[in-house]
């Protein structure tokens, strides 16, 4: 109420001013002529003016025959007694009259207007002073945007892909909508739960079907929100939000990207008092301290679990941890109709294929697709999305974009084919390889030229066999130009890297090592992050010798074997490429036609003997995956990439 007359008065008073000034600067219909001071004494010596009226700076004059008009004077002519004199011997009437005052009202109120002004911008600061809302004032306040659960749309049925995550989640719902239920049995609903998991797996979506099942206050903030310059303003604002949290019990409180603010203590080279240790230090004991948080369930992202405070994640805190990991191909059909629902999709898709073709796809990435695949829907003047687009778009989400302005010599044509015809031929030769599912000397995003690989179901670990048919097959590139052409360009240097980036991987952080055993070296990036970046070793000048020997001998092998491939089949390696330089694009049936002919046998060749016996790696943890499935070719350059 105090609001509603205040902005009631503010309005008044901005009317009341506006009449003011436009009667008091108005300009009346002038209907009266207007003339010069010499026209004016003119008209005197010529004995047209019979009546005058004199003001301060002007004088309005009555002619003989009736009209009249108005002159402006240089001096004031009440006291020009040459004017007056000249009137008199003329024998004009003369009247003096002073200038019109303005109303009483506007006197008063261009009086009493400045005070007014004053006392009203002191009381505006004063109140924004109390209520929180002066810039300055507020500063150590929350900065959390809060919303009602019953507007919040999201609902578990708009979340697909993480069923086990939506299963521990119904339980925070059910506590918000039934806590009698859990606490007649002596239950304790976590205090925090937190999501943690790939980018782009739907942990802030998750987090907005749990406020929009449970129709509770929904607080969000992101953890770079509480962190500041100055020293204790990040723990003020943690302050604010628990007290505005507690305000409007039962509640949830959503940080997004914690990693910001909830990182390890003494991490770094900083000291212990820093801003995000303290605004650290005040969620902990908001959390879990000794004032009671009833009704407040925090629940916070990142992908970054690694590197959170011990004291963060321990029960009590965050008593629930939940993965929210990439969906397999039951989540990513889930998801795909989520994300064509409402969409013109022509019955020719099959959100089944595109699941298989997409392994490894995120929430995100499914959603891009979706969209990727209306884009050119629209270009193309459809009124429907067609499997067509829809499978363009995986490739657009993969690799980029066509570049068909890109304009490649026939040189450069015929090296990009025989290169990305050696990748896509050492690929359907090897048992453990994944299926060869599309080759193109189109450009696409940066490279001139891709080989997409896609495997046959999706999986957690990658064998041995598997990983050294990876280095077989990003190496057949190279040697496909060094048999062929006689010469080895610079397109291969994104594939040196990532095989570089396996065989370490195998040598260093698996075990797969004859000569330097299960032994893993090298910190990792927990132990990296505590040693403020440093990239420490944990072994001997002689162990990098041998692993740079081994890392060595593997390409080596890899390279060698490649060879082997090339040479015994350089006929089905030109038939590729000659038919890649024709069409541009081959799918796996085309390559199987060309290589296998009529056989319905794939031969396949196991090179794996060349290498110790097999076996398993875990790869199931985020930010551990190898290799792309795109072997792709840099634009031919004169500069080495």
């Amino acid at each position: 109420m105090d609001s509603f007359f205040r902005n009631v008065g503010f309005y008044l008073l901005v009317i009341f001013v506006a009449i003011t000034a436009y009667d008091y600067f108005s300009v009346k219909p002038q209907t009266v002529e207007e003339t010069s001071y010499s026209q004016f004494l003119q008209r005197v010596e010529n004995g047209e003016v019979s009546k005058v009226v004199l003001t301060k700076n002007s004088v309005k004059a009555t002619k003989k025959d009736g009209g009249e008009f108005t002159t402006i004077v240089p001096d004031e002519p009440v006291g020009d007694e040459t004017l007056v004199g000249k009137l008199e011997a003329k024998g004009v009437e003369i009247t003096a009259q002073n200038p019109k005052e303005p109303p009483w009202w506007v006197t008063l109120l261009s009086s009493f207007l400045p005070i007014l002004i004053l006392i009203g911008v002191w009381f505006f600061i004063m109140n924004q002073t109390h209520g929180g809302g002066s810039k300055v004032m507020s500063f150590g306040k929350s900065r959390a945007r809060m919303s009602n659960g019953d507007k919040v749309k999201v609902t578990f049925n708009d979340v697909a892909g993480a069923d086990e995550a939506k299963e521990e989640l119904e339980e925070v719902v059910e506590f918000l909508k039934h806590p009698k239920k859990f606490n007649d049995l002596g239950a304790r609903i976590p205090k925090g739960v937190l999501l943690f998991g790939p980018p782009g797996t739907g942990k802030t979506l998750l987090a907005k079907a749990v406020a929009g099942e449970a129709g509770v206050a929904f607080f969000s903030i992101s953890g770079s929100d509480f962190v500041e310059m100055f020293v204790g303003v990040g723990a003020s604002r943690v302050r604010d939000l628990f007290a505005q949290a507690k305000k409007n019990s039962p509640c949830i409180i959503f940080i997004d990207e914690i990693d910001a603010v909830g990182r390890q203590r003494g991490a770094g080279f900083s000291g212990g008092h820093d801003e995000r240790e303290q605004t650290l230090n005040q969620l902990l004991v908001e959390m879990d301290g000794f004032a009671a948080n009833e009704g407040i369930i925090i629940i916070a992202a990142t992908n970054r679990p690694d590197i959170l405070d011990n004291a963060l994640l321990r029960p009590g805190r965050f008593d629930r941890q939940i993965v929210v990991d990439k969906p397999d191909v039951k989540g990513r059909v889930a998801i795909l109709k989520v994300h064509s629902k409402g969409k013109p999709i022509a019955s020719d898709a099959d959100m089944d294929v595109l699941a298989r073709r997409t392994p490894g796809f995120t929430g995100a990435d499914l959603a891009n697709l979706v969209n990727e695949a209306a884009l050119l829907a629209a270009r193309r003047n459809k009124r429907q999305i067609n499997m067509l687009e829809l499978e363009e778009s995986i490739e657009r989400v993969m690799a980029g974009p066509e570049r068909k302005s890109k304009v490649m010599s026939d040189d450069e044509k015929k090296l990009t084919a025989y290169h990305e015809g050696g990748h896509a031929l050492v690929g359907m030769m090897l048992k453990h390889a994944d299926p060869v599912h599309k080759v193109t000397i189109i450009p696409r995003g940066r490279a001139g030229g891709y080989t997409l690989m896609l495997p046959k179901e999706d999986r957690n670990y990658a064998t041995r066999s598997e990983l050294l048919d990876r280095l077989k097959v990003s190496m057949g590139g190279r040697v496909a130009e060094e048999i062929v052409l006689n010469e080895i360009s610079t397109g291969a240097s994104q594939d040196i890297q990532q095989a570089s980036k396996i065989v370490r991987s195998m040598i260093m952080q698996y075990g797969m090592s004859e000569v330097l055993g299960p032994v893993a070296y090298g910190s990792d990036q927990t132990q990296q992050f505590l040693l403020g970046g440093q990239n420490q070793r944990n072994y001997s000048e002689e162990v990098a010798s041998e692993i740079d020997k081994e890392v060595h001998k593997y390409l080596e092998e890899a390279y060698d074997a490649c060879r082997q491939i090339i040479n015994e089949h350089r006929h089905e390696l030109d038939l590729i490429a000659q038919a890649l330089i024709e069409k541009e694009t081959l799918t796996a049936a085309e390559l199987k036609e060309i290589v296998f002919g009529k056989q319905e046998e794939t031969p396949m060749i196991d090179l794996s003997k060349n290498f110790p016996a097999e076996s398993s790696v875990d790869l199931s943890k985020a930010g551990e995956k190898i290799s792309e499935p795109i072997f792709d070719s840099e634009t031919p350059s004169p500069t080495p990439a």
